[in-house]
């Protein structure tokens, strides 16, 4: 599964994530108690989560989403957007 991240520091970065499912956030476990990332939304292939879109906490979703469908998230993995809830 890729990793997309949308704002802050490591804007429009990417990388591997191992297993079937996404952290709800990124760094999982910062140590500080505070996340960098927020989960906001999965891209589903043929039930199979592809790829996960992170995106700073101050991001609003409105924001979070434009980026995305700007980036062409969903095309390039040939995924459905689900929303994290």
């Amino acid at each position: 599964m890729r990793a997309l991240f949308v704002g802050g520091t490591v804007d429009n970065s990417e990388l591997d994530l191992e297993g079937g499912t996404a952290p709800r956030h990124y760094p999982p476990d910062t140590g500080s108690g505070t996340a960098r990332y927020r989960l906001h939304h999965v891209g589903l292939r043929d039930g199979a989560m592809v790829y996960a879109v992170y995106a700073a906490p101050e991001l609003a979703d409105g924001e979070i989403e434009r980026v995305a469908e700007e980036r062409g998230y969903a095309r390039r993995f040939e995924a459905e957007p689900q929303l994290s809830v």
